[in-house]
């Protein structure tokens, strides 16, 4: 810890902060938090991956268009959720999370997720309405974008899985 906290004070700051000791303290507070993001990540990889999977050819006769409607603002929500309680459940033991591999790795899928979401919608999604249309198939780039997608999300999931057992 002091090799973190040398070169990371707030990371100290925040793990002594009120609310991490209130995380800590709390006999509730933890575990209804702990709740809270797995909710949010269900939300938020469930319907990324109800979508990614359509993409890939699953349930074709399902019109990508309509689905995407539907599992964007979940995800939206879900990752609403699924933040703000992670960092609480981090500030528990930001010192030592912060250099767990799983946790880095998580933080790494997690960037590549949303690297290539914002690369989907800056791409394949603006043309999405006409897909299945003209040629009945979803863009190879839709698809690439789909597999990235699945990985690193599942990936994410992992690594915060995986945060207790290193």
């Amino acid at each position: 810890m002091e090799h973190v906290a040398s070169h990371h004070p707030w990371l100290v700051a925040l793990e002594q902060s009120g609310i991490g000791a209130a995380m800590r303290q709390s006999l509730f507070l933890y575990p209804a938090v702990e709740v809270l993001h797995i909710l949010g990540f269900v939300l938020l990889v469930g319907s990324i991956v109800g979508f990614d999977l359509r993409l890939l050819g699953l349930t074709r006769p399902l019109p990508v268009s309509p689905f995407a409607r539907h599992a964007v603002p979940l995800a939206i929500t879900g990752f609403c959720i699924a933040v703000p309680a992670g960092l609480l459940l981090f500030a528990t033991e930001a010192t030592s999370i912060a250099v767990n591999p799983a946790f880095q790795v998580k933080l790494a899928c997690i960037a590549v997720g949303l690297a290539n979401a914002a690369l989907f919608h800056l791409g394949p999604w603006r043309s999405m309405a006409h897909w299945g249309v003209v040629s009945g198939a979803v863009p190879a780039t839709a698809r690439v974008g789909a597999a990235v997608s699945l990985l690193a999300w599942i990936g994410a999931v992992a690594g915060g899985r995986l945060i207790a057992y290193l």
